[in-house]
């Protein structure tokens, strides 16, 4: 298979599961529906900027190391189910509050927040690189051409971050916007209970490994 073929089975491949529902949608959707859709666009940046360092270990053979040292794969199993469930408390815990949307931009510093916890979220499963490293060694050929080793992490960012930015835009228009803030109480107490679940998963999969 040509260099563009793989490129294009693996790219593919990732868009699927990208489009999957998981924490990161329910990350990036409740920040483009609750903050702005500038902060949603951020977070969109932030799940490709994850998926490019996936992509990079993945690329790397750091998933040897993980097999390896069973430990250290726990433990980031662990530590990211704790990340997943400090998110689903918090959200919970606001999920009472009233709150203010607006499209304007009330600090710098809330797209660099958004980008941050989305980024986080991320590589918050280390399960996500054994999702890498498997369609790269199915794919791709022993050999790696330097072409196809640049090419990948641009292909993953833009899938990541393009589906993302779609999320986004979706949730931040005023339909969405209107229906979250008629049932936010609701609606963040389901986000928080599913976040909560998968982090719970997580962290009982990494245990039960031991």
């Amino acid at each position: 298979m040509s260099s563009a073929g793989v490129f294009i089975s693996i790219v593919a491949a990732l868009a699927v599961g990208a489009m999957s529902p998981g924490p990161s949608f329910v990350v990036v959707s409740r920040i483009a529906i609750s903050r702005s859709r500038l902060d949603g666009l951020a977070a969109a940046l932030g799940m490709g900027a994850g998926g490019v360092v996936f992509a990079v270990l993945a690329l790397a053979g750091l998933t040897a190391l993980l097999s390896q040292f069973e430990w250290l794969y726990i433990l980031l199993k662990v530590a990211g189910g704790a990340y997943l469930l400090y998110i689903a408390v918090n959200i919970w815990r606001g999920a009472a509050q009233p709150l203010e949307v607006s499209d304007a931009v009330h600090s710098h510093r809330a797209p660099m927040r958004s980008f941050t916890t989305a980024l986080l979220t991320q590589l918050s499963n280390p399960k996500t690189i054994i999702v890498y490293a498997s369609l790269f060694a199915a794919l791709l050929p022993r050999t790696i051409p330097l072409d196809l080793m640049i090419a990948l992490p641009l292909g993953v960012f833009a899938v990541e971050a393009g589906w993302y930015s779609i999320v986004a835009f979706v949730f931040s228009a005023r339909h969405p916007r209107r229906l979250y803030l008629a049932a936010k109480s609701w609606i963040d107490r389901a986000a928080g209970a599913v976040m909560g679940g998968l982090g719970l998963r997580l962290i009982l999969s990494g245990l039960s490994a031991r």
